[in-house]
């Protein structure tokens, strides 16, 4: 008899994790920023990544001491963001064959997100993949956006697992954290500017949702 799995959930972070829109995003606020003649330094970048877009942009506005308001910022993130997301949205590297590799093995899995229920609809409606995961959390969801572990919390309870039986993938700090903070098994998968994050007690650092090791944790042929 095979044994059980140790992990009875998924759940997923979206931004650079599964697709990456945080390159995007990372484009669109250097646009944003450049407009009114200021940089986008890494260690702003650092600072934001991970965080509810609300969050993100008035530590930009803090930042740069820019003379603007969140709202403005945030309409004018979404005209720039549509502009590029046809042509340059695309699946992280293994993701597609993680999510199929999960529903063949019947672990179910869920998104959790710093991002808003309709940007994150837009996203997965895109690859028709909505209907794949049992529930979407976003930042409506939560009082405390991440690090708090709120979101994870959440998501267990949604489950009706306990945390520790859940694997939770994350791109950044800030999403790592409140993994670990919420007691489940955090699977680090840094890329680009992510790559210099302090990932301290993830259980796990993978090279991407393609690793190997995530498979033997799951227990996915």
């Amino acid at each position: 008899m095979a044994a059980s799995p140790r992990f009875k959930a998924v759940a997923f972070d979206l931004d650079g994790l599964l697709f990456n829109t945080e390159e995007l995003y990372n484009f669109v606020g250097a646009e944003l920023l450049g407009r009114r003649g200021k940089d986008f330094p890494p260690e702003l970048l650092h600072q934001i990544m991970g965080r509810p877009q609300l969050v993100a942009l008035q530590l930009m506005i803090d930042w740069h001491a820019l003379d603007t308001t969140v709202e403005v910022l945030a309409a004018e993130t979404e005209l720039v963001f549509a502009e590029i997301l046809e042509e340059r949205l695309a699946y992280m590297p293994g993701a597609a064959d993680l999510l199929a590799a999960l529903e063949s093995a019947g672990i179910p899995k869920a998104i959790a997100t710093s991002s808003g229920r309709k940007f994150a609809s837009n996203i997965l409606g895109r690859f028709q993949l909505e209907p794949r995961f049992a529930f979407l959390l976003t930042c409506e969801n939560v009082t405390h956006g991440k690090p708090h572990p709120e979101i994870y919390l959440t998501a267990a309870r949604q489950f009706g697992v306990s945390p520790a039986e859940m694997m939770v993938f994350e791109d950044s700090q800030n999403g790592c954290r409140a993994a670990v903070a919420a007691g489940a098994y955090a699977v680090a998968v840094p890329n680009g500017p992510s790559a210099s994050h302090d990932f301290s007690g993830a259980a796990l650092v993978a090279q991407s949702l393609a690793d190997p090791r995530i498979y033997a944790a799951l227990q996915l042929p």
